[in-house]
């Protein structure tokens, strides 16, 4: 943690007070941590997900302040159905903590946390354990149970059961970038008030900082006559976002050259977001005034996951707005709405679009275009966009579509023909230069997942595993091509999050389950039907097909080879492949 004191002859600001009246502390300090420490490492220990480390080194610095702990059932209940804490107090997301296990808790007794990565971090007395419904949650919270929601994937694989109870934090999460930018609230606010503005807006954002999202920001913070916070998310984002390090890189750059350093204060958020859209934005509102900010801009579509299974948006593009609007009193924060500002290429000035005379010239670039039309070809983005410091550094850690990775996802019932088709599109790959890794799914449980049964559990486990190797591939820019029944939606949909939504082609082999019986050289259909085989898949156990594919692919009137390369052409025209005799790289 870092110190700050007022700067010489300026005066200290009062700031607004904390949401519920004070910041909320949970770390435990002195002899009384000494004591923990040795008592803890005789506890019983749960070790918490990404998500719930999140939520954890929030709970312990007072961001969610008045939270004090993992939700209870009434809090859990009322928030869930009504917006509200079991007080009457205005909270709209659930932060709860899922146990996959519960033979080792129980009520009355301290449990030790850790991290993933086994490091000793707090100790909680368990007071409750309560059940839980995704279905409920999902259409309560997310007002959807569309599993491409990325969370409702995450949240399918979550045990049923959550613990709450009062919690000592030993220790915060052990973190290493950035370090001098990951401030707690009380840290933000002795720096805003060193300051001397009592007026704070703050930004959300967990994408680049544009010329536009500049300019809107200046004029928000000249607007309230105060300062700015820069509050970017760099916990868990949305699957396929620009990668925090990335993004903070550009962030400093920016702060330094181009904003107002007395009144600009860059802090990191480590925040799990929910990617819940309207609710989530009311959530905002109200961490950033543990923060110390009376105003909060919010955004287009704020926190929208993108589209569901049919294409269309999960929320309204201004449904996030209406509702901050609706608690602003209630919150205390004032709604700043994020208006489209465009660029004037006669004037070389930006202005809100509303402002714009008719039969003004225009610039403007879309998100998509930036992805696929810049990135995606290795062009660079125009200055009119993007300061040249960010272009470059967007344009190393984006390198053209070509040369990213992906992964190809094959699914369908045993005896579909994916191994085949795999193996043949895997050749053709190399042929066109990319570096793949074939991920089958007999091959994958001989060696990775060696010792799993076909229980479902043990199915997702192996499921699992495989997208966590092909993710890792797709991340370091190479191909992973996955072939695998992996018979659950939640399941796929969640090793499509793992590899990032933009990046991830689902393959639907879509066979019959009599051709796949004919097929059958191994006789294990047959083995199923006299029941030695119990759980599967297409016998005794359910196959969940895709509901919206990439790519759907029929086996009975095509040839293996013939379906390898029109998958080839849809990766031509996705921007994954150069198109033939096209060899010339549009990055040089």
């Amino acid at each position: 943690m870092n110190d700050f004191t007022p700067a010489s002859g300026k005066t200290t600001a009062e700031l607004i007070s904390p949401y519920g009246g004070k910041l909320v502390n949970l770390l435990a300090e002195g002899e009384e941590r000494r004591e923990l420490l040795e008592y803890a490492n005789k506890l019983t220990s749960l070790q918490l997900t990404p998500r719930s480390l999140c939520d954890l080194e929030l709970l312990a610095v007072g961001a969610f302040s008045p939270l004090d702990r993992f939700m209870g059932k009434a809090d859990y209940t009322r928030v869930i159905e009504e917006m509200r804490l079991a007080d009457g107090t205005l909270f709209p997301i659930p932060v709860t903590l899922p146990v996959a296990d519960t033979s080792s808790v129980q009520v009355g007794k301290d449990i030790a946390l850790r991290s993933p990565r086994n490091d000793l971090l707090a100790v909680m007395t368990v007071e409750e354990v309560f059940e839980w419904s995704l279905p409920q949650e999902a259409r309560l919270v997310l007002g959807t149970e569309d599993v491409r929601h990325p969370l409702i994937a995450e949240m399918a694989l979550l045990g049923r059961t959550c613990i709450s109870g009062r919690l000592k934090v030993l220790d915060l999460p052990k973190r290493y970038d950035f370090c001098e930018l990951r401030r707690t609230p009380a840290e933000v606010r002795r720096l805003l008030e060193s300051m001397g503005y009592s007026n704070v807006v703050a930004f959300q954002t967990r994408n680049p900082i544009h010329r536009a999202h500049e300019e809107l920001t200046k004029r928000a913070a000249r607007q309230v006559g105060g300062a700015l916070l820069i509050h970017p998310v760099i916990g868990i984002t949305k699957p396929g976002d620009i990668d925090h390090y990335t993004r903070v890189r550009s962030y400093k750059v920016l702060i330094e050259r181009y904003y107002d350093k007395q009144s600009t204060v860059l802090s990191l958020l480590p925040l799990a977001m929910r990617m819940a859209g309207p609710r989530e934005a009311v959530w905002h509102a109200i961490i950033r005034r543990n923060y110390g900010a009376n105003h909060f801009i919010v955004g287009r579509d704020h926190a929208g996951p993108g589209n569901d299974c049919q294409g269309r948006p999960f929320y309204g593009p201004y449904a996030a707005q209406e509702l901050v609007r609706q608690f602003e009193s209630e919150i205390g924060v004032k709604m700043v709405p994020f208006k489209e500002i465009v660029y004037l290429p006669d004037e070389d000035r930006f202005e809100e679009q509303d402002q714009v005379p008719t039969g003004t010239r225009i610039a403007s670039i879309s998100g998509t275009e930036v992805r696929l039309d810049y990135l995606g070809n290795g062009k660079r983005l125009p200055g009119w966009f993007t300061r040249p410091e960010t272009a470059a550094i967007l344009s190393k850690a984006s390198p053209p579509l070509h040369r990213r990775g992906l992964c190809v996802w094959f699914t369908g019932l045993s005896g579909a023909g994916k191994s085949t088709i795999a193996e043949i599109l895997a050749t053709l790959l190399m042929e066109y230069g990319r570096a793949v890794t074939l991920l089958d799914g007999d091959v994958v449980r001989t060696h990775l997942s060696k010792g799993l049964g076909f229980s479902k559990e043990d199915r997702d486990a192996n499921i699992l595993r495989i997208g966590f190797v092909a993710g890792e591939i797709a991340r370091h820019h190479g191909v992973a091509i996955c072939a695998a029944v992996s018979p659950y939606r939640a399941t796929r949909d969640e090793c499509r999050a793992m590899a990032g939504e933009n990046r991830f082609v689902e393959v639907f082999v879509d066979t019959p389950l009599a051709v796949c019986e004919k097929r059958d050289t191994k006789g294990m259909y047959a083995k199923a039907r006299r029941g030695e085989i119990k759980g599967f898949t297409g016998v005794d156990d359910p196959y969940e097909p895709p509901v919206n594919p990439e790519i759907r692919l029929t086996t009975t009137d095509c040839s293996p080879e013939d379906n390898a390369r029109a998958i080839i052409r849809y990766l031509m025209d996705c921007g994954f492949l150069l198109q033939d005799g096209d060899e010339k790289d549009p990055a040089l």
